[in-house]
């Protein structure tokens, strides 16, 4: 594995970001205080574009990546909506339609309290469907970095699709990132197999539970300089408290948070990792990129949904 290194294409910018990961339809169901089974709460309810991979990449775009490219999977049923969505945030999309599944859904249940914290039920219908045959080597021209979602670990066809990106992306001499996605879904894996799944991989972009989780480490400062010995850079999202970065085994930096007033948490690690992706790809060293990722964060948690302001 490789750092970043002055002189590298990764550390003087430049470049175009793909991504690839889920394009999902989030219904976002805002509520204030505890659910009352058996009957109704009362909610403000939105049907929004989502999915952490599509986030990322408007994001990226958003805070000032030249170029942003997007692989995802959907079904019929949604697939113009998420296209016109997506190029309006000014991403070439790149959907791949699958004509058995529908496009997957996320049902985000936010509590409108003073953390806004959300719980997901998530259907991934064709997002996790993508597969070693939507992949071309093409899609790398011209690409600088390639961003992974974690969600595609969790299911054997999109596996293998991350085996081949990564593989082609390391023959070019691309950096690779991963956003291990869902602590659930990790808990489920089991870490051991999720850290064999990403041998080749530069970045590794978790939140404070993920990182704790991969590592059985309590403390989210050991957790990150004990994952900076799997992967040679590690940015550990804390939300409020900021963010953590290691390599070689200890933190070298820990980055403030940006002061906000939640609305929506939901999709506030995508916009984290969207900036910090773009801020790279312009030159920035990882530390001013984190800082670049708090301040979209904290833009993020007080809007509702995943993605950024519309351009204009």
């Amino acid at each position: 594995m490789t750092t970043e290194e002055p002189g590298t294409a990764a550390a003087v910018g430049g470049g175009a970001l793909l991504v690839v990961g889920d394009v999902v339809t989030d219904v976002v169901a805002r509520h204030r205080g505890p659910l009352a089974a058996g009957t109704d709460t009362a909610a403000a309810i939105r049907t929004v574009p989502g999915g952490a991979g599509a986030n990322v990449a408007c994001w990226a775009a958003h805070r000032g990546a030249a170029e942003v490219r997007l692989l995802g999977r959907v079904g019929v049923d949604a697939a113009a909506w998420h296209e016109r969505e997506l190029a309006a945030c000014g991403v070439r999309p790149r959907l791949v339609v699958d004509p058995e599944v529908p496009t997957g859904t996320v049902i985000c249940l936010v509590d409108t309290g003073e953390a806004a914290e959300r719980t997901f039920l998530t259907d991934s219908g064709a997002a996790l469907r993508l597969g070693p045959e939507d992949w071309s080597d093409a899609l790398l021209d011209g690409v600088t970095r390639l961003h992974l979602s974690g969600y595609l670990l969790f299911s054997e066809s999109s596996r293998a699709l991350v085996a081949v990106a990564t593989t082609s992306a390391r023959a070019r001499g691309v950096r690779v990132s991963l956003d291990p996605a869902s602590a659930g879904f990790l808990r489920e894996m089991g870490p051991d197999r999720f850290l064999s799944l990403i041998e080749g991989v530069d970045v590794l972009l978790p939140s404070r539970d993920e990182a704790c989780l991969l590592t059985g480490v309590p403390d989210v400062a050991d957790a990150a300089a004990k994952l900076s010995h799997h992967v040679p850079l590690v940015v550990a999202k804390q939300g409020a408290a900021g963010a953590l970065l290691a390599r070689s085994g200890s933190v070298y930096a820990h980055v403030p948070a940006v002061p906000a007033t939640p609305r929506d948490t939901t999709g506030a690690g995508d916009a984290f990792t969207g900036a910090f992706l773009a801020a790279l790809l312009t030159g920035a060293a990882p530390e001013d990129a984190a800082a670049e990722g708090c301040r979209a964060g904290a833009l993020a948690v007080e809007r509702v949904g995943g993605r950024p302001p519309a351009p204009g």
